[in-house]
């Protein structure tokens, strides 16, 4: 039997890919003329980036569809290039972030997100440079918080490698899951899936040259922790609990996790949101509904700094709601909480920096 580069090709036609529902040779993946000597064939499959979800799946149903249609007697070899180049290593990642900082909580509805929000636009607004990263796969609310949730990211081509741009609102740059997402639909996905949507939003984004990239992670201690801890070297964390006691015990175990011996992510402190009520109409009053002070206490027990307490006041959460965050407005009181939070955490960056070594990535069996 003679073969001939036809037949071939003919054979690859048969098979679709997945990700752009097209046979191969439609979707010009077929790189090169395929190479024949004698009853060996090698093809040269091009795919679009290293990660491609697609890639073992479709090498072997190219080979598959040679046997099938040309003769089960060629012997073939399939090699894989890729347009975008292969991601950098986890060392090498984010080459051009300063620091990160993850906002976390032990529990759910205690304004992490509200906090990280305005925490970011605080820092944008002293002059940093500033990445946002909604990390909450299965509840985003970065893109709701900043007006945004029809935005659609892009991709943009930086040295050889296709990359996500990422939205800019307010004078910094953001990421969630809820730009590609449907805001109507619930995510059901696995933990690995999740997973992989996150360290893309990571990896595969063009998030280039920052002073602070603040990571809104979801509550509670999970899948995606450990991934974050994983893929970044995380500068520092903070803590956001109310001052109930039922909060504050979770927020106990939220500092545990960065503070585990296999973690080693420096605290950098807590931050008292929902401190106490004050009503638009009496500013000097306060009303401590949630406890008074717990966090404080806390923060003092571990030998933690208080970042800030930040009162429950209406125009919070609408400012929120409406897409218009609190930190924009900096001759209000709230605003101005804000941005003494984030002089805070400025101020404990640096000493953090200063006196402790850079965090090493998670490498152990147990966080895979």
């Amino acid at each position: 039997m003679t073969l001939y580069p036809k037949l071939i090709m003919d054979a690859l036609a048969t098979v679709t890919y997945a990700g752009t529902k097209k046979n191969l040779v439609e979707s010009g993946m077929v790189a090169d003329t395929p190479s024949i000597n004698g009853m060996k064939v090698r093809v040269v499959l091009e795919f679009p980036r290293d990660t491609d979800p697609f890639l073992k799946s479709t090498v072997k149903a190219a080979e598959a569809a040679i046997h099938y249609h040309v003769s089960q007697d060629v012997e073939v070899e399939i090699l894989t290039e890729f347009k975008s180049k292969p991601r950098p290593e986890l060392e090498k990642l984010l080459p051009g972030v300063k620091n990160i900082v993850a906002v976390s909580s032990g529990k759910g509805g205690v304004g992490k997100s509200t906090v990280a929000a305005n925490l970011a636009i605080a820092l944008a607004r002293l002059g940093y440079s500033v990445g946002l990263l909604d990390c909450d796969i299965f509840g985003p609310s970065i893109p709701k918080m900043f007006h945004v949730e029809d935005a659609r990211p892009y991709a943009v081509n930086v040295d050889g490698r296709d990359l996500i741009e990422p939205i800019e609102q307010y004078g910094l740059k953001m990421l969630s899951i809820g730009f590609f997402v449907s805001p109507e639909t619930a995510t059901l996905w696995r933990g690995g899936m999740a997973s992989n949507a996150l360290k893309q939003l990571i990896a595969d984004a063009d998030w280039g040259e920052l002073d602070y990239l603040i990571l809104d992670t979801p509550p509670g201690t999970s899948d995606i922790h450990l991934t974050l801890l994983q893929t970044l070297a995380i500068t520092g964390a903070v803590i956001v609990s109310t001052p109930q006691q039922v909060a504050l015990a979770d927020a106990r175990k939220g500092i545990d996790m960065y503070r585990n011996d296999k973690v080693n992510v420096p605290i950098l402190g807590l931050i008292e949101n929902m401190a106490w009520f004050t009503p638009a109409e009496l500013p000097q009053n306060r009303y401590y509904i949630f406890g008074r002070e717990g966090c404080k206490q806390l923060a003092e027990e571990m030998g933690l700094p208080l970042l800030a307490q930040i009162p429950l006041v209406q125009s919070i959460c609408d400012n929120g709601d409406q897409g218009t965050p609190a930190a924009l407005n900096a001759d209000t009181m709230t605003g101005q909480s804000f941005l003494s939070l984030a002089q805070a955490v400025v101020t404990m960056v640096n000493r953090r920096n200063k006196e402790q070594p850079k965090t090493q990535i998670v490498k152990t069996k147990t966080a895979q």
